[in-house]
């Protein structure tokens, strides 16, 4: 090669490339991908996907066979993925994947059926996701939406994956090595049989539905369907939190204390709704407490909040006294008598407090570095058979609520409440330590961490893509942009994963120590300025 990737880098930047130069990269890319085993190359199908409205014809060749090839050898896992890309709003999106879609048939002319029945079946979702039952909390489905029953009544209609964490996540080999053949999904596939009669309309503002998808194997899985909002946040950070378990395993420090997040499957159907794998057994970290609350004779109704709460400019004084004086005293720290009752004998007690203070740590760390807000009550759940925290509802990334209207000024929630269940240490050791490893790991892998991120630069989030009143749009029919707004939360990203703090109020500053780091945080999240500022449906006094 006369040339080496830097040095072409370099001459794309610079704009000064000639057809030959392209020729050699091309080549060297089809060479390296020759080397790769397929389930190596499926592990960035996400990143490639992003990447199919590239303006050069020859990068699009490229990605085409890629995709295409990866499509014939795990069509099940792929075509979850692509589905949301072939139903985008943006038509060159849609073009770009019927183009990859044939090239893929063309291959193998038995995949045509396959990728039909699953358009179809993603189009009934999308029907059902958007369909207005009105009032009603629950729907029968054979009497309410017939179409979605009648296709998989079809004894022809084709076997299709339930999109479940654990049948979508590539599995590495435990030791690599060449020429043996690895099975990355080998648990046994099971796919959808039907659905269950009863649909459950869930009365949040978007009005979900919660159904039943019957599996081959049976047994029942229950989805949320989400209209009117864009997955593909969560679908990436879902990814981007499987990678982080990986490294956290790979750790000795990190596996030593079984540190992880709690991952559930989300499938994006297009730019504003999707699938939701439901998370059994969980209650929500607001519901325990004024549940608790009420028997305690401490509860304060909405109303009486409302009538205490301080208004928005008024002073940082008058609003540490509210904050003081009138709900912390009716908010005591009652969270540890969940545990106690939950967990009712002496190891399952303690083992689930150890649990869930290292997965609340994690998530703490990991939703700092991308920025990730709104952690009220309802997006913290509680595992009542393991004890571990599970965070739901990634739409508040990149430091948007510091735009709110009443700006979030905590890294994470870290409230009285939850500092009290993890025992008479409280943050100190169990929870302090997580944070430190998390975050060594973290800082440890960056580059294949913003690899996952950095999809988003070219696959603008409907939000971003949307210009303000006055603005001119610079998304083309394309979709694919250089969105500047993306490039500086990938930039702040980057920051925080080096330890540079940078936040609406405090400039860029230099790196500092793991340890200092978790330090600052955690004295943010605990300071009493920050928490009294915050927006009293947050409830940072509970």
């Amino acid at each position: 090669m006369s040339a080496t990737i830097p040095e072409i880098t370099q001459a794309i930047k610079k704009k000064k490339i000639n057809s030959g130069v392209f020729v050699e990269f091309h080549q060297l890319i089809h060479e390296l991908n020759e080397q790769l085993a397929p389930y190596q190359m499926f592990t960035a199908f996400p990143q490639l996907i992003s990447r199919i409205c590239h303006a050069q014809a020859d990068v699009f060749q490229q990605l085409e066979e890629i995709i295409s090839d990866l499509l014939l050898k795990y069509p099940q896992q792929a075509m979850w993925m692509m589905m949301s890309v072939s139903k985008s709003s943006y038509p060159m999106r849609v073009k770009r994947c019927q183009e990859i879609f044939v090239t893929a048939i063309q291959k193998d002319g038995n995949l045509t059926k396959f990728v039909q029945d699953c358009k179809k079946l993603t189009e009934r979702l999308l029907e059902l996701c958007e369909k207005d039952f009105g009032n009603s909390s629950t729907v029968n489905l054979n009497q309410s939406f017939k179409p979605l029953k009648r296709l998989l009544e079809d004894s022809k209609f084709s076997q299709i994956l339930l999109p479940l964490q654990s049948a979508v996540t590539v599995k590495l080999p435990a030791i690599v090595r060449e020429g043996i053949e690895h099975n990355p999904f080998p648990d046994t596939q099971i796919y959808i049989q039907g659905f269950d009669d009863t649909i459950e309309i869930l009365h949040s503002l978007q009005k979900p539905k919660k159904i039943s998808m019957i599996g081959s194997d049976g047994k029942r899985y229950v989805m949320m369907c989400k209209p009117k909002d864009d997955l593909r946040k969560d679908c990436r950070l879902m990814e981007f939190n499987t990678i982080i378990n990986k490294f956290l395993h790979r750790d000795a420090e990190s596996r030593k204390r079984r540190l992880l997040i709690r991952t559930y499957t989300v499938t994006p159907l297009n730019e504003e709704c999707g699938l939701i794998e439901w998370v059994n057994n969980t209650t929500g970290l607001r519901n325990i407490l004024v549940s608790i609350y009420k028997e305690q004779g401490f509860y304060m109704s909405g109303k009486e909040l409302k009538a205490n709460m301080p208004a928005l400019h008024s002073s940082l004084e008058n609003k540490m006294k509210v904050y003081k004086e009138k709900l912390l005293p009716r908010h005591p720290p009652l969270f540890p008598i969940w545990f106690m009752r939950t967990f009712p004998d002496p190891t399952s007690w303690y083992s689930s407090r150890v649990s869930y203070a290292r997965t609340a740590a994690v998530m703490s760390v990991v939703g700092y570095i991308l920025g990730l807000g709104d952690r009220h009550g309802e997006n913290i759940l509680l595992d009542s058979t393991t004890g571990d925290c599970v965070h739901v509802d990634f739409n508040c990334l990149f430091n948007k609520g510091e735009t709110f209207e009443w700006p979030e000024r905590v890294p994470f929630r870290l409230t009285h409440n939850m500092i009290a269940a993890m025992g008479p240490l409280g943050i100190e050791g169990l929870f302090r330590r997580a944070c430190e490893i998390t975050l060594k790991v973290i800082r440890n892998q960056m580059d294949p961490l913003m690899s996952v991120l950095k999809p988003f630069i070219y696959d603008p989030l409907v939000e971003w893509s949307k210009p303000s009143r006055g603005q001119r749009s610079n998304v083309t029919d394309s979709g694919e942009i250089n969105n500047e707004l993306a490039l500086s939360h990938v930039q702040n990203i980057e920051d925080r994963m080096r330890g540079i703090l940078k936040t609406k109020a405090k400039p860029r500053c230099l790196p500092l120590s793991i340890e200092g780091h978790v330090n600052y945080l955690l004295q943010e999240a605990t300071d009493e300025k920050n928490l009294c500022q915050m927006y009293i449906g947050w409830a940072a006094y509970m």
